[in-house]
């Protein structure tokens, strides 16, 4: 008698519709438990990625609050220099709208360089083609 493994024995003593069966119902078992996983996995990574957006947020604030105070201490700084408040509330003023013009410019520019998705657009020309019977096929 050979050396068979409970497996083998089953295996030997099944018909293909019960191995076939067994099959089936091992690989949905599969999936189920890998989508739980992918659930819990994304569940996890969601509530991370909620906690750093918060911390960006809570740091972009406290930068913005940092460059309005400095600009505040500029303008007075400059006031107290043209020995006239308003001409450094300008002075400060037309600085921030040079910055802003220069941002948006930078930024038009890259949206322009934008190309979207063009390899998966390419591919997905072709898949009509690939599904038409062609002459090698027939």
């Amino acid at each position: 008698m050979t050396d068979q493994t409970p497996s083998e024995r089953q295996a030997a003593n099944s018909s293909l519709g019960e191995l076939v069966g067994e099959v089936t119902h091992d690989m949905s078992l599969l999936m189920r438990q890998e989508l739980e996983l992918a659930k819990a996995e994304l569940r996890e990574s969601a509530k991370t990625t909620a906690k750093a957006g918060a911390m960006l947020g809570a740091g972009a604030y406290a930068g913005h609050l940092t460059v309005l105070f400095l600009s505040i201490a500029l303008w007075w700084g400059l006031g107290s220099l043209f020995d006239n408040g308003w001409l450094g509330a300008l002075v400060v003023a037309i600085l921030w709208g040079i910055a802003a013009a220069i941002l948006i410019v930078v930024g038009r520019n890259k949206i322009k360089e934008v190309q979207g998705v063009p390899q998966t657009v390419d591919t997905l020309r072709e898949i009509p083609g690939t599904l038409k019977r062609n002459e090698e096929n027939r």
